[in-house]
């Protein structure tokens, strides 16, 4: 942990991105390692946990993380949040709360809310269309024998 709260506070300095950094470590030794770069890179989705996540794969050659446990400097966002559960570890740590984050000007509690509200009323309104044709890769997946399952 205080290796993911020393890259936190490496990233902060360096202006690369936020103050959120995360590590992967499996049977005791680090394989991966992520730090926040939304603003470096114009990309929304490099949070920490997700980079983390995308190095350990490749380290690993899976896209599950069973045996692995990650370590972030903060609790994880939502999106955070649905990668580590995909992803499948063991166990996560992490340091500083979502409430510590909201104070520090990352409030994602919003999101939460969001996920409760109808489709339409959302501040991004959503709207299905073409249900039946979006029904058809569903279809062929099912039906195919060498599908690989996650």
């Amino acid at each position: 942990m205080q290796e993911a709260i020393r890259l936190a506070m490496e990233n902060v300095r360096s202006g690369r991105g936020g103050p959120f950094a995360a590590i992967i470590v499996k049977d005791g030794r680090a394989i991966a390692t992520g730090a926040n770069s939304v603003t470096s890179t114009n990309d929304p989705t490099a949070h920490a946990e997700v980079s983390a996540i995308r190095q350990a794969c490749r380290v690993l050659n899976t896209f599950q993380l069973s045996g692995c446990e990650i370590y972030t400097s903060c609790e994880p966002c939502p999106m955070c949040l649905g990668a580590i559960y995909w992803a499948r570890p063991d166990r996560v740590y992490f340091a500083a709360t979502a409430a510590d984050a909201a104070d520090a000007g990352f409030d994602d509690s919003f999101i939460y809310g969001e996920l409760k509200r109808n489709h339409s009323e959302r501040r991004i309104p959503f709207e299905a269309c073409m249900r039946e044709s979006g029904l058809e890769p569903f279809r062929a997946w099912k039906e195919k024998n060498d599908r690989i399952r996650y």
